[in-house]
């Protein structure tokens, strides 16, 4: 079972544990965030974003690419990644089409910190570093509109439409933060990339949550605890804020309930938990 939350415009559905499997949709955006499981539903999807190479995030790719074939998809699906890790994703992907006896294509798209790319229909990416042992990236994706500019806001409208048409340098161009996504990182990730803190949505990391593990433990791990969270409540300057990847050491009835019982008031409205409301995890 999948889980699924709202939060904003956006719909955040997949699965997620820390360690054992990574895989998110957000379907009004077109993006799937990592494949640490093959999702059938999410086969479809064009645009693929990998955070790191990490088993759990990226191994099943692979088995991703081959559902594609099963429903049809011909056209390789473009993948974003770190630069860093292109060669040995190629590398791996070739030696699994030896073994299905087929080709996994795909369009690599290498990414550094600060790179951006088009994705269509006034959709952009950004590249921003995430701190872990391996190369790793986040993705802030955002719109790029035209918005008058303050000092002709007065004007009325008849002669804005006559400036815009005379070709008066009345418009510029502004970035507006919709989703940002940071997963496997150390709480560091928000001051080096604040902007992350001003998207519309953020889902974010939280593997560890209370005394069964301490900050020290999450950082010598290099994830974050909800501690960390807490400390800059009143930083979050996002509408959602959506909390994943949390350690398999909670049941998902634990995290809801140490969660609901922690959150401070900044976040309370905009707390979004990425885990089945109980049972067991997926799998």
């Amino acid at each position: 079972m999948l889980t699924e939350v709202s939060a904003g415009p956006y719909t955040i559905r997949g699965i997620s544990v820390g360690g054992v499997y990574t895989s998110l949709q957000v379907p009004e955006l077109g993006v799937v965030l990592d494949a640490g499981v093959p999702i059938r539903s999410f086969a479809g999807t064009d645009r693929i974003f990998l955070s790191h190479g990490h088993s759990d995030h990226a191994s099943a790719l692979g088995s991703l690419l081959g559902i594609r074939c099963l429903i049809g998809k011909d056209s390789p699906p473009r993948v974003f990644l770190p630069a860093e890790i292109e060669a040995p994703l190629r590398e791996t992907l070739a030696v699994q089409g030896r073994l299905l006896r087929a080709p996994l294509d795909v369009e690599t798209v290498p990414m550094l910190p600060g790179d951006t790319a088009h994705l269509g229909h006034g959709l952009w990416v950004r590249a921003f570093r995430t701190h872990h042992p391996v190369p790793s990236l986040g993705y802030q994706f955002f719109r790029r509109v035209s918005k008058l500019k303050p000092e002709h806001q007065h004007l009325p409208p008849e002669e804005i439409a006559r400036g815009r048409k005379a070709g008066a340098d009345l418009f510029h161009e502004v970035e507006r933060l919709e989703l940002a996504y940071a997963t496997d990182t150390l709480s560091r990730v928000l001051e080096t990339s604040p902007e992350v803190l001003d998207s519309r949505v953020l889902i974010l990391e939280c593997t560890f949550l209370d005394g069964k593990r301490t900050v020290g433990d999450a950082q010598e791990r290099s994830h974050i605890h909800f501690e960390e969270i807490r400390a800059r409540a009143e930083r979050f300057q996002n509408e959602s804020l959506v909390l994943m990847h949390f350690s398999q050491a909670y049941s998902p009835a634990e995290v809801h309930a140490v969660l609901r019982a922690q959150v401070p008031e900044p976040l309370r409205d905009k707390l979004r938990i990425f885990a089945p409301e109980s049972g067991r995890w997926f799998g």
